[in-house]
C-alpha cells in the first residue's frame, strides 16, 4: 500500500499508471492522490471510473492534469478518444454494442459449436479468455461500468447509476441458442444507452438481433461499439477488447496524450457545463421478445397460456410447438409482437408460478439493430 502512495508524491513522477483494479482500497487512493499531487493519471480502471469519475473529473480540473482512461472501455478499440474528439461535433442519440470478450466468445462458440454454456466457460479459462472467477464478465456488471462511462462521453452528462437493467448471460442454453437460428436471429449480450424523450435509458442484457446485422457476425473475443448521432450518421468501431496487446495499446496511447502536453477534460468538457440527465428504466420501452416455455404436455396448457398473455396485453407473433415425447412435455417457442417491458416481466413471472411449467421460462428482448 505505501508503495503504491509513494508513487503519488514523489517529485520526479508526472505520470501515474494504476492497472491495480478495482473502486476501493489502494486503486482509489492511489489515484486521488496523485491527482491531489498533480500528476498525471492513467489508468484502466473501469470500476474507478464509473464510480468516481466526475471526482475525478472535478479534482483533476482543478489541479491541471490529465487523467486518461482508454484502457478502461472495448481493450484497444480507440472509442474514448473517439467519442472526447473525433465525434465532438456530433449529436449522439445511441451508443451500444459488445463490450465484453468474455461473454462474447462463450456465445459465439455455444451457436459454431454446439457447445454447452458451462463446457465452452471451461474452455475460455483454459484459453484465458475468461478469469478464474469470471461472474463480473458473465451477470453484466463488466458491461455496465462500461456503458455508464460511454454514456458520460456520448451525451456529455455526469456519470449515472441509476435504473440500469442488467442481465447476465447464465441462463442461456445451447437449445436457446439453436432456435435463435431457425428464427433468423443470433444471440449477443448487449450494452446500450440512449436518450428518449429526453430521459436516459441505459441498459446491459442478452438480445436476439438479426442474423444480418453487422453485430451478428462479431465473434469471439472481438468487441464492436457502433454510435448512432448527427450530422455522421452510424459510426462502427470494431476489435480486439481486452487481452495484453490492445490493453498495451491503449495505454500507451494514453500517455503518449499526455506527453503532447495539452490538459484536457476527461469527459470532453469542463464539469461545469456537464448536464444532468433524468434516468429512466426499461418498464415502458416496447420491444418484441423471444418467450421459451417448457410445460407438461396436456391438453389445455397452450391455451391457459395465450389467456394469460392476453390478460398483459401481449400478443403472438409467431409460435413453434416442439413436443418431445421422451420426456414427457413440450417446449413452446414464442416471438411477440412489440409490447411494454412491464408487461413482459409480469407475464413471465406469472407463467413462472403455473404448474404446468416444468422449468424458468426464458425470456429474451428483439433488439432492432
Amino acid at each position: 500500500m505505501n508503495h503504491y502512495l509513494n508513487a503519488s508524491t514523489l517529485k520526479d513522477v508526472d505520470i501515474v499508471v494504476e492497472l491495480i483494479g478495482g473502486s476501493e482500497g489502494p486503486a482509489k487512493k492511489l489515484v486521488f492522490n496523485s491527482i491531489k499531487n498533480k500528476k498525471h493519471v492513467v489508468t484502466a480502471n473501469k470500476s474507478l471510473i464509473s464510480k468516481y469519475g466526475d471526482e475525478l473529473a472535478l479534482l483533476a480540473e482543478k489541479n491541471k492534469v490529465n487523467i486518461e482512461y482508454e484502457a478502461a472501455v472495448a481493450g484497444g478499440i480507440p472509442i474514448i478518444r473517439t467519442l472526447k474528439e473525433g465525434l465532438i461535433a456530433n449529436s449522439t442519440r445511441k451508443i451500444y454494442g459488445i463490450l465484453n470478450g468474455t461473454s462474447n466468445f462463450i456465445l459465439s462458440n455455444m451457436d459454431r459449436m454446439n457447445m454447452n454454456f458451462n463446457d465452452v466457460l471451461n474452455n475460455a479459462k483454459k484459453l484465458g479468455y475468461a478469469e478464474s472467477n469470471p461472474k463480473s464478465d458473465l451477470n453484466g456488471d463488466d458491461v455496465k461500468s462500461k456503458i455508464q462511462i460511454l454514456s458520460a462521453l456520448a451525451f456529455n452528462c455526469f456519470v449515472n447509476n441509476r435504473n440500469i437493467n442488467v442481465e447476465g448471460i447464465n441462463f442461456i442454453d445451447k437449445t436457446d441458442i439453436k432456435n435463435a437460428n431457425f428464427l433468423g436471429y443470433k444471440i449477443k449480450h448487449l450494452g446500450l444507452s440512449e436518450i428518449i424523450n429526453g430521459r436516459l435509458i441505459q441498459r446491459v442484457h442478452p438480445c436476439l438481433i438479426n442474423k444480418e446485422s453487422r453485430l451478428s457476425n462479431v465473434n469471439g473475443v472481438l468487441n464492436a461499439v457502433i454510435i448512432e448521432g448527427k450530422p455522421v450518421g452510424k459510426s462502427v468501431l470494431q476489435g480486439e477488447g481486452a487481452g495484453p496487446g490492445p490493453t498495451t495499446s491503449a495505454l500507451v496511447s494514453d500517455i503518449c496524450s499526455v506527453l503532447r502536453g495539452n490538459i484536457k477534460y476527461p469527459f470532453s468538457m469542463s464539469v461545469s457545463k456537464r448536464k444532468k440527465i433524468k434516468s429512466v428504466d426499461l418498464s415502458n420501452k416496447i420491444f418484441s421478445s423471444y418467450i421459451r416455455l417448457d410445460v407438461i404436455d396436456k391438453k389445455g396448457v397452450l391455451s391457459e397460456i395465450t389467456k394469460l398473455m392476453s390478460k398483459n396485453k401481449i400478443s403472438v407473433k409467431r409460435l413453434i410447438q416442439n413436443p418431445l415425447k421422451q420426456k414427457k412435455y413440450a417446449s413452446i417457442i414464442m416471438i411477440s409482437h412489440k409490447s411494454k417491458d412491464k408487461n413482459l416481466k409480469k407475464c413471465i413471472n406469472s407463467l413462472s408460478k403455473k404448474s404446468f411449467i416444468v422449468s424458468k421460462p426464458k425470456f429474451i428482448r428483439i433488439e432492432e439493430i
